[in-house]
């Protein structure tokens, strides 16, 4: 007898994004997703159509380039934008994690 279990772990050399959802007094959760919509503008879509309540935060990884990270900060940026080229208001259940990850070149006015 083996002990051989599948692998969740991509295997070919796909960038996969995934989604933390807060779902309030219930907690928080990484997104279950099917393999084949873990691509960002996926992932994007998903979130400007609602398909999630709260997100908290989105992470990407490559297992055979060696490498994950946070990439909200650019989603984020992405969001912004398509709104803007759009020319619609960031949705209402979008604005947390914009507020959260969204750093925008702000000049402060020097007291003299």
């Amino acid at each position: 007898m083996t002990s051989w279990t599948p692998s969740i772990v991509p295997s070919d050399d796909q960038t996969v994004y995934l989604l933390v959802d807060d779902f309030g007094r219930h907690g928080c959760a990484w997104r279950e997703t099917a393999v084949e919509e873990t691509d960002l503008k996926t992932i994007i879509t998903g979130m400007l159509d609602g398909e999630y309540s709260n997100p908290v935060r989105v992470v990407g990884f490559n297992t055979a380039e060696g490498w994950s990270r946070d990439v909200s900060e650019d989603v984020a940026h992405e969001l912004r934008h398509r709104c803007d080229l759009q020319g619609t208001d960031v949705p209402a259940h979008l604005k947390g994690f914009l507020d959260r990850h969204e750093h925008r070149d702000r000049t402060q006015l020097r007291l003299v």
